[in-house]
C-alpha cells in the first residue's frame, strides 16, 4: 500500500527509489562508522581527528534525513532499520577496540571512498528519471568529497 502517489512513471520510480534507498543505507552506516571511530580514537592527533569525525556524523545524519524524506515524498518507503543497513552496506566493518588516529583516518578515507563511489553511480542513474533527486545526490556527494579531502590531507 502506498499512501503517497508519485508523478514519476513506475520504471523511473523504481530506479529513483533504489538510488535513494541505497543512499540512505550508505549514510546511516557512514554515521555509525564515524561515531564508532570517534568514541575509540586515540593518539597524538586525537582531538583534531575526534572533532573531524563528528563533522562527518553531522553531515551523514542531516543528509540521511533529507534522502529519507525525498523517498517518502515520491511514495517510496525509506528503510533505515539496522538489519537493512547491515545487509546492504558496502562499508567495511570497524574493528573492535581502540583505534589509533592514523588508522581512524584510513578507515574514514576508505569508508568515504566507498560511499562517494556509490553516490556517483546514483547521480548518473537518476539524471534522466528524476533531476530533483539527482540534484540532492550531487549536493550531498560534494559535502562527502570535502570530508574525504580533509581526511586524505590528514594522512599526507
Amino acid at each position: 500500500m502506498s499512501v503517497v502517489k508519485s508523478t514519476l512513471p513506475e520504471a523511473d520510480l523504481k530506479v529513483v527509489g533504489e538510488a535513494l534507498q541505497g543512499a540512505l543505507v550508505d549514510l546511516v552506516d557512514l554515521s555509525l562508522v564515524a561515531k564508532q571511530v570517534h568514541w575509540n580514537v586515540v593518539g597524538p592527533r586525537f582531538r583534531s581527528v575526534h572533532l573531524q569525525l563528528d563533522d562527518v556524523v553531522v553531515t551523514a545524519r542531516q543528509h540521511s534525513d533529507t534522502v529519507a524524506e525525498r523517498s517518502s515524498a515520491i511514495g517510496v518507503n525509506p528503510d533505515g532499520r539496522s538489519t537493512t543497513v547491515s545487509e546492504a552496506t558496502a562499508i567495511r566493518e570497524v574493528p573492535a577496540g581502540w583505534v589509533k588516529d592514523v588508522d581512524a583516518v584510513r578507515i574514514l578515507v576508505d569508508a568515504l571512498g566507498v560511499v562517494i563511489g556509490r553516490m556517483r553511480e546514483r547521480i548518473t542513474a537518476t539524471g534522466d528519471p528524476d533531476p530533483i533527486t539527482q540534484d540532492l545526490l550531487i549536493g550531498l556527494t560534494a559535502e562527502l568529497e570535502k570530508h574525504a579531502w580533509m581526511f586524505q590531507a590528514e594522512s599526507a
